[in-house]
């Protein structure tokens, strides 16, 4: 599967940007989906996940109440629905698959991973 994020962009603090992860070449249906984040100088973290089936989502702290991951499988892409933003959000979003995952907040067991789009923050 090929994975290709997109939707970020400049947002003023308290806005929002809705972030797509569309898939090509295989069904998300078969697919656990996560989001992580990476901001300049810092390791990789975990933002969010959705497991294969849509059913159980898990969230970071940080965010938990303010994103929202979502999956839609007639078009085959994943969102991550981000509200209430904060410049401590500033960070480069990437998602990532597991074929038939339950959704970890681990970048292991992610075999795919799109290209990464930009998040800024700011007044």
């Amino acid at each position: 599967v090929q994975l290709q994020a997109s939707g970020g962009g400049l947002v003023q603090p308290g806005g929002s940007l809705r972030l797509s992860c569309a898939a090509s070449g295989s069904t998300l249906s078969r697919y656990a989906v996560g989001w992580f984040r990476q901001a300049p100088g810092k390791e990789r973290e975990f933002v969010a996940t959705i497991n294969y089936s849509g059913v159980s989502t898990t969230y970071a702290d940080s965010v938990k109440g303010r994103f929202t991951i979502s999956k839609d499988n007639a078009k085959n892409t994943v969102y991550l629905q981000m509200n209430s933003l904060k410049p401590e959000d500033t960070a480069v979003y990437y998602c990532a698959a597991e074929v038939y995952g339950s959704g970890t907040r681990s970048t292991v067991p992610y075999d795919y991973w799109g290209q990464g789009t930009q998040v800024t923050v700011s007044s």
